[in-house]
């Protein structure tokens, strides 16, 4: 009987699971310095906490069952939704705002399997709950920014665009919901022919030639603050939209205060999901063309959509299995250190004991350390020891035991040193 994992799931070995950790710690420093605290949520909730916000289509790409009880439940798509119903179970009433808080954990999408898709993935992320805009947008976007800075990968474009422009627009010319989401949708998908078939097709959705020849021009607006002109040029007529502009250009100045200069005002990104009510972003990476986006996020309104009360909230989510296709491709590699600290080396089976007891001590002293535990001759544990690159071996031999002594050995440079036992632990640590 042969066993495989399942389509769409992967093993990470070794060193590839080293260079995922060293990843997360970076995030997590940044995002800690920046004053936000770590939650987790359950890796299943109940289907209705994703229904709601997104409609009944998306059971298709959800891992949903019922547990024993009959209860609807199922593997999380994203952590959004679970962090919104968090917040109204758990600090609604008692945190006091703004509340920032980061997640990492794996979600699950019956999608098919692709380069950089997978059934199971990982997101790392954020949201900053309360915070008055554009000064918490304008933090956030700056931590997103620094966040792949401290990752070193290059290139990457942040693509910052505000919602209510479109909707406004929509507004002005009575535009029901239901289409809003279809074009929005569409747009999201960022295929400007697509776009063109389903404005001015045999079907249109839109049947308004002013409005499809303003959202075509809108979509196509890209590039540095100088556009802003076009675009309250082109939205004049639209009152309905000038307030969210307004709001993009006050953001763009906080932006500044946030020493956070390199961005692209993109006026096509969209986030296809109806609950992002304001500013919106994604950050690309193009030398990983068609898995370029690595991060999406925005101002949305979802505690209101599950019954708790209008709270401005902001976040974003990195696609972690992407920045880590990324790091690899892009960043300049380092190689990775050793994982212990010293590696200690009986000599002969009749200090196996002993050098168990000294590889506890060291442990316990807080030094990572590994020890033979196969029985294997000296000369092999070496040759083992030189492999995976330790810098230092313990030598523990019968006559330097007879003195309370063992050998020091620095693996790169060759020297020995004979180190007191009850010294042993200031020696390993201030080498």
């Amino acid at each position: 009987m042969e066993f495989t994992r399942p389509r769409g799931t992967r093993d990470f070995l070794f060193d590839e699971m080293r260079e995922r950790k060293k990843a997360e710690s970076i995030l997590r420093n940044v995002f800690e310095n920046y004053a936000y605290q770590e939650i987790k949520t359950p890796l299943f909730e109940e289907l209705k906490l994703f229904t709601t916000k997104s409609g009944e289509e998306i059971v298709d790409q959800l891992y949903n069952f019922k547990d024993k009880s009959d209860r609807e439940l199922t593997l999380r798509p994203e952590i959004t939704a679970p962090v919104a119903r968090l917040y109204l179970n758990e600090l609604q009433k008692t945190a006091s705002k703004p509340i920032k808080l980061y997640y990492y954990g794996s979600c699950f999408r019956y999608e098919r399997p692709q380069k950089g898709r997978f059934r199971q993935f990982w997101q790392f992320g954020c949201e900053l709950i309360g915070a008055k805009s554009p000064q918490g947008e304008a933090e956030v976007i700056a931590m997103c920014s620094e966040s792949i800075e401290k990752l070193g990968i290059p290139g990457a474009d942040v693509n910052i665009n505000h919602l209510g422009i479109i909707r406004g627009l929509f507004k002005h010319f009575n535009i029901d919901t239901a289409t809003q989401r279809e074009v929005m949708v569409v747009i999201d998908k960022g295929d400007k022919d697509l776009l063109k078939e389903s404005l001015t097709g045999e079907n249109p959705i839109i049947d308004n030639e002013e409005l499809n020849h303003v959202l075509f021009k809108l979509i196509d607006m890209v590039g540095d603050k100088s556009i802003i002109k076009d675009i309250e040029e082109l939205v004049a007529p639209y009152p309905e939209s000038h307030d969210a502009l307004n709001e993009l250009e006050e953001l763009i100045d906080t932006l500044a205060s946030f020493k956070m200069e390199n961005y692209t005002l993109n006026l096509g990104v969209a986030r296809g999901l109806d609950y992002y009510t304001g500013i919106v972003f994604e950050v690309y990476i193009p030398s990983l063309g068609a898995q370029k986006q690595v991060c999406g996020g925005g101002t949305y309104s979802l505690i209101k959509i599950f019954g708790g009360e209008e709270v401005v909230s902001t976040g974003f989510a990195f696609g972690f299995d992407r920045l880590m296709n990324a790091i690899e491709e892009l960043a300049t590699p380092e190689e990775l250190p050793c994982p212990i600290d010293i590696y200690v080396a009986p000599i002969s089976d009749d200090v196996r004991l002993k050098a168990y007891e000294i590889t506890q001590t060291l442990r316990s002293a807080g030094i990572a350390c590994d020890v033979d535990l196969n029985g294997k001759k000296f000369k092999k544990i070496m040759n083992h020891a030189n492999k995976i690159k330790v810098k230092q071996v313990a030598i523990i031999g019968a006559k330097d035991l007879e003195n309370n002594q063992i050998t020091i050995k620095n693996m790169e440079s060759g020297n020995q040193e004979l180190v007191d036992l009850d010294n042993v632990v200031e020696y390993i640590k201030g080498v």
